[in-house]
């Protein structure tokens, strides 16, 4: 018999990539490409770019390289990541938990940028939040907790108040310095014990309470 953890919330922070939008295969190509440019083992580089911003993946595997570069290389994959949409899909479950958050205090808070988060939405079919944290928005990339703290407060909610859903080691790191408790989604975030975790979002049913609050029920 499967269990059942139930969380409660008054708003909840969404990451995108791989967490409800499955763009693994781009992101695998366009940083295996700039891997072999840099002369870097590609699964090695695999293991850090999930949740950062693409400068500061760079920063993390090449710490004496000029920012100047990283910026620069950062824009350029950011190109190419967004005319590059093959495999671009929903996480299973996806469409039914937005449709169910519709009506919700609920926001998006991604590594990508405005251009890249609209296209991967859009190919995932998937409709935007009205409030949305984009690379564009904060000085600090995750782990940095900047992302989700800025969600809150847009949504006009305090951080313990709010409940991420996250993919990465670095998006569960700037939830928990934010505040906030986690679900983890996806494999790759069960190594980082996550408040609750998922397997997809097939296993996660959202119910609005009387009180205005929301009920989060997990089944992992």
């Amino acid at each position: 018999m499967t269990a059942t953890t139930t969380l409660t919330a008054r708003a909840l922070l969404l990451d995108m990539d791989s967490t409800i939008v499955n763009s693994e295969a781009v992101v695998e190509r366009c940083w295996r490409r700039w891997a072999a440019e840099q002369g870097l083992p590609a699964d090695d580089v695999l293991k850090v770019v999930h949740g950062r911003q693409g400068w500061a993946t760079m920063a993390a595997l090449l710490p004496d390289r000029p920012t100047e570069l990283n910026m620069a290389d950062n824009r350029r994959m950011l190109e190419q990541e967004t005319a590059d949409m093959d495999g671009v899909v929903p996480v299973p479950g996806a469409p039914a938990f937005m449709d169910a958050i519709a009506g919700l205090p609920h926001a998006l808070v991604t590594s990508a940028d405005v251009a890249l988060s609209d296209a991967r939405m859009g190919a995932a079919g998937l409709a935007m939040p009205a409030v949305r944290i984009t690379a564009e928005s904060v000085s600090a990339s995750k782990p940095d907790p900047e992302g989700f703290l800025k969600g809150a407060a847009e949504l006009g909610f305090a951080p313990g108040d709010c409940l991420v859903f996250e993919d990465s080691e670095a998006g569960i790191t700037a939830g928990r310095a934010a505040g906030m408790r986690v679900v983890g989604v996806g494999d790759r975030a069960a190594e980082f014990a996550p408040d609750a975790h998922v397997r997809d979002l097939t296993e996660v049913r959202v119910e609005a309470l009387a009180d205005g609050g929301i009920a989060v029920h997990v089944a992992g």
